[in-house]
């Protein structure tokens, strides 16, 4: 089917002649074959957002329809590689047409040459279903790709492969009930707007750790679960994704910048093949899948580049892997829908952009979770989503966050005082919240500690009790407060400095386990709460200020995981001798 072009406005054209096509099929735009989606259909016209620079296109140019929608390659080759938002491999681009993408250039999405050892897992005579896992492939060190027969294909195992093929090679081939027998690839394609399916979606139970001790303790993220981390220019959005890339308990990163600049996607692609990544040893990009759709690319990519995304993690989740998917940002690929919105006339919402940006936030949220996977098998995937929000000039009224924030269940609300003051991470402890903290309450009571909750309650409460001493204080002075308030005082900034702040380049600091996390809570409130009663026996304020204990305490956090114990023990007890000291030895307050 083939149409002519009719209109260009930027980055849509409208073509006539397009009766036969359906919304959402992939179309080639001139003769320089620019690669376009439909996205709207009246009548025989189509308004299609291209994918690639349209200048110089014109009307009568040629229109061909490819007569299939926009889909992702899935297959062995998809770790390690860095493609763009419409799944084309950046390197080969790079081989083929230089520094500058040509436009209309074509490359395979996934390399058809290379020959991967397949190791079947299923033999003649087998029934199998779709999701069933027919072979692997050692794909890098780090992640074994399973091989599973489509979603909805079932059939017996008439012939299986063991032994080195490509991609495009037929590995096994299945006989259905009527009797026809079809040979399959281990390449699948599947279509990016149409989540892949599954048994059954499980309520989350279990947290996503990910050693940022201001999110583990204070605001958790559920395996499977959604977050989002708005904040200002320059307070830490990307920082704080890398390191949930590097640290969080997930199999395999797929991480997504969505019309970030440039030299941000470009600090990626340099740093994560060298990070070594602590799971495994190996670098980073050994279990990373890298999507790089910068602010200087076409606009309508962005869109694309969000779905090819959470495509590629929902294939992972299939095979039973836990997969973690950062986008940065969402805000950019809701400008370019404000853009596409405006050039197709349609009704604007609040501040122009379209009515529907709620539900295609949600569509894409809404994709991550905990599930059943399909297949015989009984075994559960999780994805989980991290969206960075960048709001103008940090203001979370804007529609984007208000949309974001009625869908995400965990809210990390950065600070540019936080990050301007060197705090990081600059995660608000007064503005952020995480509606996970309830269900992981009984994993943490039970697989930390009992007093774990309780404990985390106690700190956001001194927290709370500072932010409001503190506008006395700005009024009359900290002389003005009861020495109990100054106590408060204290542990809050004890908290702060010694609990939350967390140095990411430092290499015991970067990531703290959970158990370490409860012992340096429970130093810091056994503090409080010793220093409380110790007041009621008047003993002199500056003495439980000054205490050298609480040094140690303080660096408690530069501690190793092997030293934990055995330091936390001795602290402990010198802590309770500091006190009794203290309460025993006539310090008091005459």
């Amino acid at each position: 089917m083939s149409g002519t072009i009719v209109k260009v406005s930027g980055p849509l054209i409208v073509a006539s002649g397009m009766g036969d096509v359906e919304l959402y099929d992939v179309v080639r735009v001139s003769e320089k074959h620019l690669i376009g989606e439909v996205i709207e259909l009246r009548g025989d016209m189509a308004s299609i957002q291209v994918y690639e620079e349209t200048a110089g296109l014109g009307p009568g140019e040629p229109v061909e329809s490819t007569r299939s929608p926009l889909s992702v390659e899935l297959a062995p080759g998809l770790i390690e590689g860095i493609f763009d938002g419409i799944q084309r491999p950046l390197d080969v681009l790079y081989n083929k047409a230089g520094d500058r993408i040509t436009r209309g250039v074509e490359v395979p999405k996934l390399n058809r040459e290379k020959k991967w050892k397949f190791e079947p897992k299923v033999k003649v005579g087998d029934h199998v279903t779709g999701g069933d896992i027919i072979g692997v492939v050692q794909e890098t060190p780090a992640v074994l790709h399973k091989i599973m027969v489509p979603p909805r294909k079932e059939g017996v195992v008439e012939w299986v492969y063991s032994g080195e093929a490509t991609i495009l090679e037929p590995v096994y081939k299945l006989k259905d009930k009527d009797g026809n027998v079809t040979e399959y690839p281990m390449l699948q394609t599947w279509p990016v707007r149409r989540s892949r399916p599954y048994k059954e979606k499980l309520p989350p139970t279990e947290p996503m750790v990910t050693g940022q001790r201001v999110v583990d303790a204070l605001f958790p993220i559920a395996k499977g679960g959604v977050a989002a981390v708005p904040g200002p220019f320059g307070s830490g959005k990307t920082v704080i994704q890398h390191q949930l890339a590097k640290w969080a308990d997930a199999d395999i990163i797929i991480y997504v910048g969505c019309g970030e600049r440039g030299n941000e996607m470009t600090d990626v692609l340099m740093e994560f093949p060298e990070l070594s990544d602590p799971r495994t040893g190996l670098p980073l990009m050994k279990r990373t899948v890298l999507i790089a759709n910068t602010s200087d690319m076409p606009v309508a990519a962005r869109e694309a580049s969000i779905y090819t995304g959470i495509t590629i993690a929902e294939y992972f989740r299939d095979m039973g892997y836990k997969v973690a998917i950062m986008a940065d940002s969402t805000s950019r690929w809701a400008e370019a829908m404000r853009e596409m919105s405006s050039r197709l006339e349609e009704m604007p919402g609040d501040e122009g952009y379209p009515a529907y940006l709620s539900s295609r936030l949600a569509e894409f949220y809404e994709r991550a979770g905990i599930v059943k996977c399909i297949g015989n098998e009984d075994r559960t995937g999780a994805v989980s989503a991290i969206g960075a929000v960048s709001p103008p000039g940090g203001d979370i009224s804007e529609p984007v966050s208000q949309a974001t924030l009625r869908i995400v269940k965990v809210f990390w609300c950065l600070s540019a005082a936080l990050a301007y003051a060197r705090h990081f991470p600059a995660i608000d402890w007064l503005q952020s919240y995480s509606l996970y903290s309830d269900r992981l309450r009984n994993y943490y009571n039970s697989s930390v500690s009992p007093d774990w909750s309780g404990m985390v309650s106690k700190m956001m409460t001194i927290l709370q009790e500072e932010a409001e001493l503190n506008e006395i204080v700005r009024l009359v002075g900290v002389d003005a407060l009861s020495f109990k308030d100054r106590i408060t005082l204290e542990c809050a900034r004890s908290i702060r400095e010694d609990f939350l702040h967390q140095n990411s380049f430092h290499e015991v600091d970067t990531y703290t386990s959970l158990e370490k996390q409860h012992d340096m809570m429970k130093l810091i409130l056994t503090w409080y709460d010793k220093a409380e009663a110790a007041l009621e026996q008047h003993v002199h304020l500056d003495k439980l200020i000054d205490m050298p204990v609480r040094e140690e305490i303080g660096r408690m956090k530069y501690i190793t995981e092997k030293e934990r114990v055995e330091k936390f023990g001795e602290i402990a007890k010198r802590l309770d001798a500091a006190f009794a000291a203290l309460t025993e030895g006539g310090e008091l307050d005459a």
